[in-house]
């Protein structure tokens, strides 16, 4: 490995960040996305878990079935048509490197996932970031680039410290502005809206948004994303997101999952037990700041001290509890932290225990 590549390493080895794999398999879980403990249940379908796509889709990887399914998906999130991808990575990397032009400006949410600066980084439009949920400083860069096409990047929920954006606000000045608003709903669909159709129909605010990014691996216990769109959007994605073209389609029991995780027919009442928790949890928390909504299934808890945030990570290791701190360059310097994912499935006592090893 070149020397470079080597310094970096090391360099994150010195600082205490370095990341490595490990499995909570068997350990009480306040980290995962399944919010509604949908992945641990048992899927319906059957006979089809082997069948391989065989090709892109544009090859010889399309079917009926697929195409039905993706209306049917556009259909519950109230959407006109709707493009699967094979993850929400993979979504986002193609719709950000595809829809914005060259002269175009893409403004992003300092906050938004990695996937979509990635996809951007890949456009060849020009970019600048806002300062998390800052209308202000928004429409400062707005009225700054008000003579090009902009395209404003936001979640609905955001991943690393569970507050949501200002969506109306940021709806409103888009039309004062002429711009394109492109949500990642990743972390609110399934837990948020009528059914679990997501943060913007819950404010009646989906046909406001040029394409609203939903991912299946979270809340819906599944695997894939869909981009919810128009269907001359749906196309013109079909046409130019490389990450759709030049990618092997999944298997179909996938997309059938896909559909199924939007059917749960117990997932309303997962969802009260799920708020239920979070309304525990933040009764729990009388000592240490919260920086989360309070109805988010994601509680960020910042430490200005970072060899105590190790210690209560490994101290709720050792008591079989796992959650994770969350470190520079996945959150910016100063504000690292640990971020707490609670569930319908986790009870009253683990919760506990979780907030007595972050008070020690």
């Amino acid at each position: 490995m070149d020397k470079k590549l080597h310094k970096k390493i090391e360099n994150r080895r010195e600082k205490g960040t370095l990341r490595s794999l490990s499995s909570f398999e068997g350990m009480i879980d306040f980290a995962s996305n399944d919010y509604l403990g949908f992945a641990k249940e048992e899927s319906n379908q059957t006979g089809v878990f082997g069948q391989g796509a065989t090709g892109s889709r544009l090859i010889s990887g399309n079917s009926n079935l697929i195409e039905e399914v993706e209306q049917n998906l556009a259909d519950f999130f109230e959407s006109e048509a709707g493009l699967c991808f094979n993850s929400g990575y993979d979504a986002n990397i193609g719709v950000f490197s595809s829809i914005p032009q060259r002269g175009d400006v893409v403004l992003y949410d300092e906050f938004i996932h990695a996937s979509a600066r990635d996809g951007i980084r890949l456009s060849h439009a020009k970019s600048f970031g806002f300062k998390h949920n800052n209308l202000e400083d928004l429409k400062r860069l707005l009225e700054l680039n008000k003579s090009q096409t902009t395209y404003i990047a936001i979640e609905s929920l955001y991943s690393m410290h569970g507050d949501f954006c200002p969506l109306l606000d940021i709806v409103r000045l888009a039309e004062e502005y002429n711009g394109y608003v492109i949500l990642d709903e990743a972390h609110a669909a399934g837990v948020y809206g009528v059914d679990g159709r997501g943060f913007a129909p819950a404010l009646d605010l989906h046909a406001n948004c040029l394409i609203r990014l939903v991912t299946f691996g979270k809340t819906f216990g599944a695997h894939g994303a869909i981009a919810l769109c128009s269907e001359e959007m749906r196309e013109f994605l079909i046409n130019f997101a490389r990450s759709f073209i030049y990618t092997t389609a999944l298997p179909i029991s996938a997309y059938q999952n896909m559909r199924e995780s939007t059917q749960k027919v117990n997932a309303l009442e997962k969802r009260h037990v799920l708020q239920g928790n979070i309304d525990y949890f933040r009764s729990k928390m009388t000592s240490l700041q919260l920086l989360s909504a309070p109805n988010s299934p994601i509680q960020f808890i910042r430490f200005a001290d970072i060899a105590k945030l190790k210690s209560i990570e490994v101290q709720a290791k050792k008591e079989n509890i796992f959650t994770k701190a969350i470190f520079s360059p996945t959150v910016s310097e100063g504000d690292e932290g640990l971020r707490i994912s609670l569930h319908s499935y986790n009870s009253k006592s683990e919760i506990d225990d979780l907030v007595r090893i972050m008070s020690i």
